[in-house]
């Protein structure tokens, strides 16, 4: 892949290169040393990924995020010294459309050693979304055995999520009829995290999601490991590591199948801002079953991937603005 770099500290990119140069697949494009250089290489010579500091001259890592992402959107890798030390501003990133978060590899008396592993298994990742598609998983035969207590929202988004699933938790009441569960693609060292960013944002409950529980109206449960989350045959969620080979984790897909396959009970989907094609098989699986199903429209959207997938498909019943969800979602649990 083609790599651009946004970074000021000489001692960060000269890691980072040697980091890259270990794999022969990946070059380096360019290197910026300051957020507003990085919008205008991006511009000029679009990369495959770009690894984003946050703290830099002209724009920061959010600021220079938001305008590529606007300007030229392509994967954005946050890049920084200290992720947990710096979590709000991950999470503003993601909000803007950066995809995941890693720490900046370390040379140690002049050497790389192992620092370099997390770097490059998180460009790995990258490159799988970039290039395969969704892997769904096939409905197992077998009668559905789920009970589900209250009606389900089930929400997937990936780039630019964490901002819009913050926009509409912050617009549903406390009373809110039916149980909430999002799958965003976030590592699991981020998710209890952005659960507590979120929980701050809306006067529901949001809180990461375990094995065993049961959605129940007014809280939010977030996916929260590196495995995908699903419906069980008994209707309460659990992690499964399978399908093993798809790129996207969690995946919206693998969720909102199970969905179909194990629910029972009201339930509506979402699709959110995203980049690749994660969940737009499985909204149109939930459709297909007489689900109501929504996807977020271009113009809200910080990245028309993931609910341009499902609008292609014509998976989504409604496409929707990001402000309207909310409302729509409250209209249809009252029908």
């Amino acid at each position: 892949m083609n790599i651009g770099i946004a970074n000021d500290l000489p001692l960060a990119v000269e890691a980072m290169r040697r980091a890259i140069a270990l794999r022969p697949e990946h070059r380096v494009l360019w290197v910026a040393t300051d957020g507003a250089q990085a919008v205008d290489f991006c511009i000029a010579q679009p990369p495959d990924v770009v690894l984003m500091d946050l703290i830099m001259p002209k724009f920061d890592g959010v600021e220079a995020t938001r305008r590529i992402m606007s300007q030229a959107p392509c994967a954005i890798l946050i890049v920084t010294s200290s992720v947990g030390a710096n979590a709000w501003r991950v999470y503003e990133a993601m909000s803007a459309g950066a995809l995941d978060a890693v720490d900046t590899p370390t040379l140690t008396g002049n050497r790389l050693g192992d620092a370099s592993q997390p770097l490059l298994a998180k460009i790995d990742q990258m490159g799988r979304v970039l290039d395969k598609p969704a892997v769904t998983l096939a409905p197992r035969p077998g009668p559905i055995m789920a009970s589900g207590r209250a009606p389900l929202v089930a929400i997937g988004a990936s780039a630019g999520g964490p901002g819009a699933l913050a926009t509409i938790l912050a617009q549903l009441p406390v009373g809110f009829a039916a149980g909430i569960v999002i799958v965003q693609h976030v590592d699991k060292a981020f998710a209890e995290g952005m659960a507590q960013w979120l929980d701050s944002q809306t006067p529901l409950c949001v809180r990461v999601a375990v094995s065993g529980d049961l959605p129940k109206a007014g809280e939010a449960l977030l996916a929260a490991t590196n495995d995908h989350l699903h419906v069980t045959r008994s209707g309460l969620l659990d992690y499964t590591s399978e399908p093993a080979e798809t790129p996207y984790r969690p995946s919206v897909d693998v969720f909102f199948h199970s969905v179909v396959e194990y629910w029972r009970g009201d339930a509506i989907g979402v699709l959110l801002t995203g980049m690749g094609r994660d969940g737009a098989i499985g909204l149109k699986a939930m459709r297909a079953k007489g689900y109501q199903t929504i996807a977020q429209d271009e113009a809200s959207s910080a990245v028309y991937g993931m609910p341009k997938a499902a609008a292609a498909l014509d998976a989504a019943r409604r496409i929707l603005p990001l402000g309207s969800i909310a409302g729509e979602l409250m209209a249809s649990l009252k029908r």
